[in-house]
């Protein structure tokens, strides 16, 4: 038996666990588990799940018309293959996924499996889907084989070799549920979020690529404008319902063509890159997902002392902030919000409230639709200063508000109770003349959490302070050692 194991590679264009189990002999089964172990970590929301569901039922949808089932269980992943044990024919199981740059629980299970695979004699074929590589210590020649890759033809599966696999009954198996899990009603209104499934991934690459890229260089900074000019091809690629290949060859096809915007485009695709960098160097050093990459810049920080109230004040959209404000309830109404924006979102949390950036990261998991453990804990650090290489960026929510939402149109329409303050005023409201407040101040918003200027100055003072000690410096060297691309690969240069 060949079996089809997905994970977060919800499609079956250029799916080489697909391909690879279909060129041998069958039968050929296909099989999604939903692992309390997901449901029970913080990082889980029911958007994720919902997502998820979407992206299943369009797969059954896919393979149903090719003749294949596709089976959904509810229990651990042992327990599921226990089952499908008892049905193995006489010449065993070969399991077939795709490789994984997920949380510490999802390695641990990989690791647990690999051992039961073994045990029982199975063989596993974890497939490569990226341009990700498991194992790298450098990234000597990284750049040259990422876009080898990217440049392959896709993996086409050959479906008339299926012979489809057929589970019979409904009896019960210890441990495992058959099915999925009853999902809880989402919130009256919301999510106002993309749906979930590789036609979908498709339909909004196909807009991006004939229509909307010309907006893409306008547009990517802004959180209003982003919505629609970026590619929001996002939580497709995060959840597997498209390849970094497929849209790399789209991006490319379409560059090609006459009066296309090739610079746009050439943009786009180095955004591809850069998203397999930062999972490299997750892939590369795990640990990012709790420890502070450089080891050494917490000891010479002033102490980030954990402030509950502060912390949920900015999860809430209350910090007195308008842009930073609007920016997250945005993200928690929607699950997508540009990329400046979320940068500036960590800035304000780790700089001018001085909380660390563990405090954040499971709530901003929650809440983006593509939440990608190898970008989102890489950059969490990043945008927190804790690399100790990268450019110190603490980001003024008025500033950018002024340069990105410079009519207040975003701030308005998640901000209603700043809906009558005129600009500049929208911006920084606690700054308004007292007779200018008293007749458009706002009614319920709260005061700002901190002053922002002293805020800002006394973060840059403790992170550059923290960035000149020997002990940080070297643990520079050696990040930039494992995963920055040598200087003659970036520029051209020797």
């Amino acid at each position: 038996m060949q079996l089809v194991w997905f994970k977060r590679d919800l499609r079956l264009r250029d799916a080489p666990a697909v391909a690879e189990a279909l060129a041998a002999p069958g039968p050929h089964a296909f099989l999604y588990v939903w692992e309390p172990e997901w449901f029970a970590h913080p990082t889980w929301s029911l958007m994720h799940a919902r997502f998820v569901a979407e992206s299943l039922d369009d797969l059954r949808a896919a393979l149903a018309g090719r003749g294949a089932e596709l089976i959904e269980c509810t229990g651990s992943a042992a327990a599921a293959f226990a089952a499908f044990e008892r049905w193995a024919p006489p010449g065993g199981i070969a399991v077939h996924s795709t490789q994984e740059v997920g949380l510490r629980w999802t390695f641990d299970r990989d690791r647990a499996m690999a051992r039961w695979f073994r045990e029982r004699g199975w063989a596993w074929h974890d497939h490569v889907g990226s341009g990700v590589q498991r194992g790298r210590t450098h990234r000597e020649h990284w750049l040259e084989e990422w876009r080898a890759f990217v440049s392959a033809p896709e993996v086409v599966p050959e479906w008339g070799r299926l012979q489809p696999f057929r589970r019979g009954g409904s009896e019960a198996e210890p441990g495992l549920v058959w099915g999925r899990p009853e999902l809880p009603p989402e919130a009256p209104g919301a999510p106002r979020r993309q749906p979930g499934g590789e036609a979908a991934a498709q339909a909004y690459l196909r807009s991006f690529l004939a229509t909307r890229a010309r907006h893409y260089a306008g547009s990517i900074s802004k959180p209003e404008a982003s919505r629609t000019g970026c590619s929001r091809i996002s939580p497709y690629l995060a959840w597997g319902n498209l390849s970094v290949r497929t849209a790399y060859g789209a991006a490319r096809q379409a560059a090609a063509a006459p009066g296309a915007p090739r610079r746009a485009l050439a943009a786009f695709t180095e955004r591809l890159r850069w998203r397999d960098h930062f999972i490299q160097k997750f892939e590369s050093e795990c640990r990012m997902e709790t420890e502070d990459v450089n080891r050494a810049i917490g000891e010479f920080e002033a102490p980030r002392v954990l402030v509950p109230e502060r912390v949920r004040a900015w999860e809430e959209g209350r910090t007195g902030v308008p842009l930073v404000d609007a920016c997250m309830r945005c993200l928690a109404a929607t699950g997508y919000l540009n990329f400046r924006m979320r940068a500036m979102l960590v800035s304000y949390l780790t700089h001018h409230l001085w909380q660390p950036w563990q405090a954040g990261a499971d709530h901003l998991a929650r809440i983006m639709l593509d939440f990608e453990p190898g970008i989102h804990y890489p950059q969490m650090q990043m945008q927190a200063g804790c690399t100790g290489v990268t450019t110190v960026r603490i980001y003024n929510p008025v500033k950018q508000a002024q340069d990105h939402d410079a009519d207040g149109a975003f701030i308005r329409r998640w901000v209603p109770e700043l809906a009558e303050v005129p600009v500049p005023a929208l911006f920084a409201p606690w700054e308004m003349p007292p007779l200018e407040a008293a007749f458009f101040g706002p009614t319920g918003y709260p005061a700002p959490l901190v002053e922002l200027e002293a805020a800002a100055r006394a973060a840059r003072e403790r992170l550059w302070g923290a960035r000149k000690k020997p002990a940080v410096r070297a643990e520079g060297a050696r990040i930039v050692a494992r995963h920055v691309l040598p200087r003659k690969k970036r520029t051209g240069k020797k």
